[in-house]
This record gives C-alpha cells, sequence and structure tokens, in this order.
C-alpha cells in the first residue's frame, strides 16, 4: 500500500487480524527493508497474538538508492523519524485502525528514530521496543519518551548492550532491558528471533491491554 507522508509517498503493509488489539508499526534499521524476513518474522509472531501491523519503509526507493550510492554511511535519523509521525498521523486517521492503541517495534537506527517519534507523540504511542537499536542516535529525545519501553540486546554484542545500559536511565517512562544470550547484532542464532517475538509480544500486550483499560474506564 501507498501511505503519504508529506510531500512523498511511502510503500508499506498494513496487516490487522480479526478484533486486533493494537497496532505496532516497525522501523527498521539503515540497509534494510519493509521485506527484511527478520522484521517480518516478529510481524508474524505479533499476529499470531492478535496485534496488528506496519512494515513500511521511511526513505523512498530513489532515496534508498542515494543513501547506498553515499561514499559514507550517513543515517538521517530526523528524517526517519519525522516520516514515522507522518505515517502515524495518516494510520489514526484510517477508520480501521484509529481506535487501536498504537505502538513502535524498531531495529537498528530504525529504534532511534522509533524513539524520537514517540517523544513527539507521547499522547498517541504507548510502548516501544528496541531490537539492537541505536538509542545513543536518539539522545536528546530520549528524556522526553512517555511509553513504556523494552530494550532487547544480543549477549554478544557488546558495544549495542553498553548503549543500551546508559539509555535506560535516561527514559523516565517504565524501561527493561533484555539480553537474548548467545546472540549477535542481527539475532540470526537459532532461535533468537522466536525469542525477540515473545518477548515483543508480552511487552506490547502489557502495555496496550493497560492503556485499552484505562481508555474503557475513563469518564465519558
Amino acid at each position: 500500500m501507498i501511505i503519504p507522508a508529506g510531500r512523498r509517498e511511502l510503500e508499506g503493509q498494513l496487516s490487522l487480524p480479526a478484533d486486533a488489539r493494537g497496532l505496532v508499526l516497525f522501523a527498521h534499521g539503515s540497509g534494510s527493508s519493509r521485506f527484511s524476513h527478520r522484521n517480518q518474522q516478529v510481524a508474524a509472531a505479533l499476529r499470531a497474538r492478535g496485534l496488528g501491523t506496519v512494515l513500511l519503509d521511511l526513505l523512498t526507493t530513489d532515496e534508498e538508492h542515494q543513501a547506498a550510492r553515499a561514499p559514507q554511511p550517513h543515517f538521517d535519523v530526523p528524517l526517519l523519524a519525522s516520516r514515522l509521525v507522518e505515517v502515524t498521523e495518516w494510520i489514526q486517521g484510517r477508520r480501521a485502525a484509529h481506535d487501536l492503541p498504537l505502538a513502535y517495534f524498531g531495529a537498528g537506527t530504525g529504534a532511534a528514530a522509533a524513539l524520537i517519534a514517540a517523544a513527539r507523540r507521547p499522547q498517541s504511542i504507548f510502548a516501544v521496543v528496541s531490537r539492537g537499536g541505536r538509542p545513543d542516535l536518539a539522545r536528546d529525545a530520549l528524556e522526553r519518551v512517555q511509553a513504556p519501553t523494552l530494550f532487547i540486546v544480543g549477549g554478544e554484542d557488546a558495544a549495542v548492550l553498553e548503549l543500551n545500559e546508559d539509555a535506560l536511565d535516561r527514559i523516565p517512562a517504565h524501561t527493561h532491558l533484555v539480553v537474548v544470550p548467545g546472540a549477535t547484532r542481527l539475532f540470526e542464532e537459532p532461535g533468537a528471533l522466536y525469542e525477540v517475538g515473545r518477548l515483543a509480544n508480552d511487552w506490547f500486550l502489557d502495555a496496550l491491554g493497560a492503556r485499552r483499560l484505562s481508555s474503557a474506564h475513563a469518564p465519558g
């Protein structure tokens, strides 16, 4: 499907199970796409538990090609975050999804974009999960993140683990760090992505379920 984001059109996949309990927007890392088998596997695990998913590319095809040709890697995280906010606003305007609590799942540099976007939309985003994320690239936004945030890091990824440990104390919302033993940055080891899906499911269902419960009991 085509998703408008400002003056750009982005490509994405919106999947809503019957009686969806929430909707999770994915922000993938640099060099990946909405077809990433890692995110596709996690998204399938979420849908199996009744969560809707939006897998999307935050850059256009031309922008991806330009980034690939750059002599040095350049991660325009603020741009990715702005696109994610625009997609979030568009999703909220869709009849099929406007009543669903929203959450973000970010991987790599996409996790930094998800954290910045969550800080910009504290009334809209109710949970964040980061897989092997780079929260240091969202450092200036961390103190404004109000959504409960789960950091999942591979046990063999020492550098990223240190960055995630530092981010824990900077976010005022409820945070938790889980280290998956034996996993490296891409979680390609047997069973690693299964564990990511299980952890993400539990986190999202707890946070989004609490949101729906509080909304149901809010004064009308």
